[in-house]
């Protein structure tokens, strides 16, 4: 097995191991009906034990298409570089929806982020969608804002739009 499928092996079997850890523990705290302390902890595990069984299941997958190739040269693996422009992007847009969220309110800021968090993280050779990536925020923001504010009874800044 070539070094780097070892490695995304051992992580898939460390992850998975941590999260079933993690579902243990997060099973014995005590729940009532509903939502309660339990749940979070509870549905966190499950999705990293999905994650941690993926993992591993990626790195066979690998494993199984690097044993059946029979090429006589190897492919080189393109080696994608994050760009330290990108980066700064993407903390300066934190930084500004965390400085305009209580002013301006979580519905508008989250969806005026994640659409220009899209558009940055949109690499330089594809087309941005625009209407696509504004659709997207806008019903993220606002299934997000509801869930909060409806099944939680937990209320987000609502800023301007002030409801």
């Amino acid at each position: 097995m070539i070094t780097a499928n070892k490695k995304e092996l051992t992580i898939g079997v460390a992850m998975l191991g941590a999260s079933i850890t993690y579902l243990v523990m997060a099973s014995r705290v005590p729940n009532h009906e509903g939502i309660d302390a339990a749940t979070v902890p509870f549905l966190l595990a499950v999705l990293l034990c999905l994650l941690g069984l993926l993992q591993t299941l990626s790195a066979f997958a690998r494993h199984a298409r690097a044993a059946e190739s029979t090429s006589d040269t190897p492919d080189e693996p393109k080696v994608t570089v994050t760009e330290p422009l990108t980066v700064l992007k993407t903390l300066g847009l934190i930084l500004l929806y965390v400085v305009l969220l209580g002013p301006v309110g979580f519905p508008i800021m989250t969806t005026l982020y994640l659409y220009l968090q899209f558009i940055v993280l949109t690499p330089v050779d594809r087309k941005i969608r625009h209407l696509l990536y504004a659709g997207i925020a806008l019903v993220t923001s606002v299934v997000i804002y509801l869930l909060f504010r409806e099944a939680f009874d937990l209320l987000l800044p609502a800023g301007l739009l002030n409801f």
